[in-house]
């Protein structure tokens, strides 16, 4: 069976966005973006909330036609746009760029996914994350801690939730301070 993996960018107090849904503070430079195009070789579905799927379908489609886009940029747009995506969403109309929609009983659905072989899945979008963390579907989690204090916005966790045990299994440094954390429930 596949894991299901929760990755995310965090600020070192546990915020993903500042007050104002600002995204500007992650230090994102070649090193740490090649790292995450490398992780990608092991998935095989993105699963994402409305607002994660709005956010990468924001810039991933065209991300490598820009000629002055660095390469590590440009491989993991076609990454982007090569990976089967299910977006779960009661509010879009419609989804594009090898995503299909679902509607109704995520929890079943995901549930339904992790089942079948295949490849890891990555679940994008902290309230989407949440709901299938308090249905203990997430497998892993995968921190990328930056070297920042927002002091408010969204959190990384945004619900209430029950206490959980992980056992850490990989840990890196890049040179810009980020921090990659990973664990494995327990």
């Amino acid at each position: 069976m596949p894991n299901l993996i929760y990755s995310i960018m965090t600020s070192l107090d546990g915020y993903i966005a500042g007050p104002n849904d600002e995204l500007g503070w992650a230090i994102i430079d070649e090193e740490l973006h090649q790292f995450v195009n490398d992780q990608q070789q092991a998935i095989g579905l993105y699963l994402y909330g409305r607002r994660m799927y709005d956010l990468m379908a924001g810039f991933w489609p065209t991300g490598d036609s820009d000629p002055t886009a660095p390469a590590y940029i440009v491989e993991f747009a076609r990454i982007w746009k090569a990976m089967p995506k299910v977006v779960f969403s009661k509010t879009l109309e419609q989804v594009a760029w090898n995503a299909r929609l679902v509607r109704e009983d995520a929890v079943g659905e995901v549930s339904r996914l992790k089942a079948q072989p295949g490849k890891d899945l990555e679940v994008g979008g902290a309230d989407f994350a949440a709901t299938l963390m308090q249905s203990g579907l997430i497998d892993r989690y995968q921190l990328f801690v930056h070297p920042v204090i927002l002091g408010r916005g969204k959190p990384v966790f945004p619900l209430p939730l029950e206490r959980l045990n992980l056992r850490l299994i990989e840990t890196r440094t890049f040179g810009s301070g980020v921090v990659f954390l990973d664990y494995r429930t327990a």
